[in-house]
This record gives C-alpha cells, structure tokens and sequence, in this order.
C-alpha cells in the first residue's frame, strides 16, 4: 500500500510546524527523512499516524484519504506507528507487549499466535524473553520489541520515529537489517524518520531533507549525502566528509557517526570520527536568525 503525504501544514495550537510538505513511499521501499532536531520530522510522523490533526493537505493510505480519521481508525487501516524513544510497557511481559500491538486484531487468537511466531523470527532475541517483563530488557532490546509490536498488526505502512536513537552501532546494523528485509518479505512501505544519516541512507531507496518544517531536497540516498547544499543547508553549512574506516567484521558501519546535527551542535559534528560530517572553519558560518 502506498502512503502519499501531499502538501501537508500542521502544528501545535497556533505554531505551525508543517508548512506543506510533501512525501511519498512506494510499497516494498523505505523512504528515509532526515533533518536536524526542530526540523518537523516527528511532528511529519504524529500527522500521518493522526496523533495530530492536519490544518491543511492529505494523508492517503492507496486510494483512501485518512486525512481527517483518528489515530486508532488509521492503525486499523494499515499503518503503524513505531515512536521515538521505544515506550515499550515494563511492566508487561514481551509477549503480551506483542499481543497488545495487535489489538484490531485481536478477536483471531491462532492467527494472533501466528503472528507473534515470524514477527519473533525476525528478532530472534525476543524469542528468548517473551516471559520477562520488558522493562528488563536492553536498549536495543526494547527498540526490537517496540518495532516488533508495530509489525503484530499486520500492517501495510511502517513509520518509525529514530530507531537507532542512543544503540551501539552494531545493534542499529541488525534492527536496520531487518527492516530492509521487511521491505522485501512482507513489501511493506516505510517511512523512517533518523539523524543517523548513514545507516537511513545506506537501507533507503530515496531520501528526503527537511529544515524548519518543510522538504528542502529529495532524491536517492548516495546523490543527497554528497550535495554540496546537503551539507551546507541541513548540516549547518560548511562541512568536509572524512571518510570512513573499513568495517572490522565485514559488516556496513552504521555507527552514528554521520548526524544531522545543525549548526548549533558544531562542537559535537567537528570531532574527526569515522565517517563523519565535520564542520570546515573557512566555510563556516554563524545559524541565520
């Protein structure tokens, strides 16, 4: 099913956040948005899941308009929400985390069972927990079960606010992994919202920027990170690539190196680490007001 977000304003009381952005993803893809903090991108995702009602503009799941439905009529219409910061229960146990992600299903327990069966397939780890309480669970852990509750619905669209937020890289690797695998298994059309920006892009089939509310660029991954006006526009302008070292066990570095941090975070994007964007002082400048 494919999500299309056209000319979208939105905001909180009288701030406007959105001001008419536009997005697209196919089924069996991932489009990745990234941008620095205050960009627009989890209030873009509270607007598409219907935690927040558009002023102005759609929001289509195929050919229906779910612009104006609530947030449970659009999860039963195929869309999960998958938020930052993971928001697991911890007091509930793994599995009844999963069963409660698929609660408009819920009437058909075999195929409720059934389904808690592949979707701890692709995390394997949950397998091993499903009696512990999810509060015990790692970091990386949690971010499997709350992606894995999103899946127990069955869902056509997959949008996921910063899943590698505060990960080791060799954890985002395998959630990042498993995502490309649902694009293909299950063709499901994702919407991943990251500052991660290497580990977004290496997985994405097109990218979007965004900066104060609206999409600056789109285009595919590996044309976006090496636009001059990338690093400048969403980096806070004046940044150098340093390149990458090899991986060390043959896997793709998706460490955080590459941030979109903007220029009041300069300190943090000039350290000279693996494959990071870092500020160039002859073309650096102050944030615009």
């Amino acid at each position: 099913m494919r999500l299309q977000i056209q000319d979208v304003y939105a905001g909180y009381g009288r701030l406007e956040v959105l001001h008419g952005v536009s997005v697209g993803v196919e089924p069996g893809s991932i489009a990745a948005v990234v941008g620095a903090n205050g960009a627009g991108k989890t209030t873009l995702l509270r607007t598409v899941s219907g935690l927040l009602r558009a002023s102005s503009g759609t929001v289509a799941l195929g050919d229906r308009d779910v612009t104006r439905l609530d947030a449970e009529s659009i999860a039963a219409a195929g869309l999960a929400h998958v938020p930052e910061n993971r928001l697991v229960f911890p007091s509930l146990t793994v599995a009844d985390n999963l069963t409660l992600g698929a609660w408009t299903r819920r009437r058909d327990k075999s195929a409720l069972a059934q389904r808690r069966a592949q979707v701890v397939e692709y995390f394997p780890r949950l397998a091993e927990r499903l009696g512990q309480p999810a509060g015990t669970l790692s970091g990386g852990e949690q971010q499997m079960l709350a992606v894995g509750r999103g899946l127990m619905a069955r869902p056509s669209v997959l949008i996921l606010d910063e899943p590698s937020l505060g990960l080791a890289p060799r954890v985002i690797r395998e959630i990042f992994a498993t995502l490309a695998r649902l694009r293909s298994d299950e063709g499901l059309a994702i919407l991943l919202v990251e500052q991660n920006v290497r580990a977004a892009f290496k997985i994405a089939d097109r990218a979007y920027v965004m900066d104060r509310g609206s999409v600056l660029m789109e285009g595919e991954p590996t044309a976006l990170l090496d636009d001059e006006r990338v690093q400048q526009a969403y980096l806070g302008g004046g940044y150098v690539r340093v390149p990458p070292e090899p991986a060390e066990d043959g896997v793709p570095d998706c460490s955080p190196g590459t941030q979109a941090t903007g220029a009041d975070h300069r300190s943090e994007t000039s350290r000279t680490t693996p494959g990071r964007l870092r500020a160039d002082p002859a073309r650096s400048r102050p944030p615009g007001r």
